[in-house]
């Protein structure tokens, strides 16, 4: 099997000053991803709205939080990237590629598109013709090489503004291995899951209705794609369970049938002593570290639609880290009258991962502005 594919994910910034509490977030968060996830991650994603208004001393604030970090940082941008009328601001400072850019990281294709930007898209969520004859390019390479493809993008493919692009992008997504596409914009924990493809989206770090801060670690394994969320002040050992998938997150291309073997990650800012794995309730049996992948695995066992895995992680102050999945066959959902590459697929409330389901956001039921008291 090939390595997964690790990464996490920090929602939209919104940067303005040194002073505000979200700065102070984002800087906290870097540390802990820097101090017990760098060494497992393959990169840290941006996905847009690093700015609230594109001031330079914003994305320079955001500069100086990326040095922190010994891993790649990738970044797109967002509607309030594009406040000063261009992406000029964002690419001087954020000292980013220019969008669009692919990166193949352990086997998987990574795309990251720009819906906001002057010459590509444009401020109204557009990708424009030249993006589009890339991104196909792009895909077909991936496809001839029998890759899984991750996109990357501010927002659902539904909230482009041109039907054409809309329609052609969703196309694009459901006729090809595009197993996963990630954004902010929604600015709350949400999955999408519409049986072919994996959209999802993390909490604000900027602007924030619903949920504590944190940030989320997504696996793309072969087809199989993992999520989780971690809360900010949540101890570690964090563990996340990368194959097989849970049932949330099934699709129609994932393998069918028993699957024989577990893999886990372990994040930890403390050495681990053991890793344990039960299937329903076996007894805890031991899972052995495989260096080149970065993960604990566990062979030669069955598992078949249904079953419950635990891995439980435990360091050397004996403090332990767990996460469970129900673990669910390749699945093919009926679409109905649902839009594509909307969150009109969202699964329900999956509360122990921190998805409430109430999409308390500024696309859908944000709560109305409070009025401001002056003396």
């Amino acid at each position: 099997m090939q390595s997964s594919l690790l990464y996490a994910h920090i929602g939209d910034l919104h940067l303005t000053g040194s002073k505000e509490q979200n700065y102070k977030d984002l800087l906290s968060i870097i540390a802990d991803i820097e101090t017990c996830c760098a060494d497992k991650i393959d990169m840290v994603y941006l996905p847009g709205d690093n700015a609230d208004h594109a001031e330079v001393h914003s994305y320079h604030l955001l500069r100086t939080a990326k040095k922190m970090l010994s891993v790649p940082v990738y970044a797109i941008s967002g509607d309030h990237d594009m406040e000063q009328g261009n992406l000029d601001n964002f690419h001087l400072m954020l000292v980013t590629e220019q969008i669009p850019y692919a990166v193949d990281i352990h086997h998987t294709k990574c795309l990251f598109l720009d819906i906001c930007g002057n010459g590509n898209g444009g401020p109204d969520f557009r990708l424009g013709e030249k993006q589009l004859v890339w991104l196909r390019n792009e895909i077909d390479t991936a496809v001839y090489r029998q890759q899984p493809i991750a996109l990357f993008m501010h927002s659902f493919p539904d909230d482009l503004k041109e039907e054409e692009e809309k329609n052609t992008l969703n196309n694009l997504i459901a006729e090809n291995s595009i197993v996963l596409v990630d954004m902010g914009h929604t600015h709350y924990n949400e999955i999408s899951n519409d049986g072919h493809t994996i959209y999802t989206a993390t909490r604000s770090t900027g602007q924030i209705e619903e949920g504590p801060v944190g940030y989320s670690v997504v696996s793309v394994h072969e087809n199989v794609v993992s999520w989780r969320f971690k809360l900010l002040d949540e101890p570690f050992p964090f563990v996340m369970i990368t194959y097989p998938g849970d049932h949330h997150l099934a699709t129609d291309q994932w393998q069918d049938g028993v699957m024989e073997e577990v893999n886990a990650v372990v994040m930890a800012d403390k050495g681990i002593t053991k890793v344990l794995c039960a299937v329903n309730n076996s007894e805890w049996m031991p899972m052995s570290y495989c260096e080149r992948k970065k993960c604990w695995i566990l062979s030669g066992i069955n598992i078949t639609s249904g079953d419950r895995i635990t891995v439980k992680a435990t360091d050397e102050t004996g403090r332990p880290g767990i996460h469970t999945i129900q673990y669910a066959a390749s699945e093919k959902r009926e679409t109905g009258n649902l839009k594509p590459g909307s969150d009109d697929f969202r699964i329900d409330a999956w509360p122990e991962n921190h998805v409430f389901g109430t999409q308390l956001g500024p696309n859908r039921n944000a709560k109305p502005a409070q009025p401001k008291h002056h003396k």
